[in-house]
């Protein structure tokens, strides 16, 4: 919203995602938002339809879902409808987004495509193992869509978050977790959501125009990649 853009927001709590929207326009920028099952095409293909009927066109889609880790844990002990849950909302759902956007940006010209990942998806956890592969599949698919519509104006990237502070992560946490993560993280605070609006901000503008195929760690130095 501070970049000037216009924003449709969707979450499968619509009341939430119409008091984001709320927020945003008191504040001066254009929002709405709309009820998104992220892992149902149907719904996918409304959040679209809504950017072009209320805003007369889509110029980018930041497809960030993530959740399925309850009774998520190591391969011997992990059900298999762990693994479906996370696979559903971690994959199926960005696969869903790309299905859904990426003909009304071809449409246009071109855009970009922004998914979030996460640092699990690289760090190896001896404790997890549904969220962190499902994640991964991320990846694949930022390269897949970068090479293959890269010609037709499509930029594709991700974006691996370190642990971010929001209200609904803080009020799980720990005061002894928290003082744990500020020791491992090179820096002398924990992420703020503003740090990852900004990289999302950058590449969905023009100014990110050359960046496309990658993965981005927005970490604060937790985890160290090439």
């Amino acid at each position: 919203m501070g970049e000037g853009a216009s924003i449709v927001i969707g979450d499968i709590e619509e009341e939430w995602a119409a008091r984001t929207a709320s927020a945003i326009r008191e504040e001066g920028g254009k929002a709405i938002g709309v009820y998104l099952d992220g892992t149902k095409a149907c719904s996918q293909a409304d959040i679209v339809a809504a950017a072009l009927s209320e805003f007369g066109g889509l110029d980018f889609y930041h497809s960030n879902l993530a959740g399925g880790t309850q009774g998520d844990v190591d391969i011997l002990d992990c059900p298999e409808e762990v693994l479906d849950r996370s696979f559903a909302i971690n994959a199926k759902s960005h696969f869903l987004a790309s299905q859904a956007a990426l003909p009304v940006l071809i449409e246009r010209g071109g855009g970009s495509m922004i998914y979030t990942s996460s640092g699990a998806a690289s760090s190896g956890s001896a404790f997890q193992v549904a969220y962190p592969m499902t994640k991964n599949a991320i990846h694949a698919l930022v390269r897949h869509v970068a090479r293959k519509f890269g010609k037709q104006g499509i930029r594709a990237n991700g974006i691996c978050p370190g642990l971010v502070m929001t209200e609904a992560v803080a009020q799980h946490l720990t005061d002894e977790y928290v003082e744990t993560m500020l020791e491992t993280v090179p820096h002398t605070r924990l992420g703020k959501p503003d740090d990852i609006a900004g990289a999302v901000a950058f590449l969905a503008s023009d100014d990110g125009e050359w960046v496309n195929g990658q993965v981005w760690h927005v970490n604060g130095g937790g985890l160290f990649r090439d």
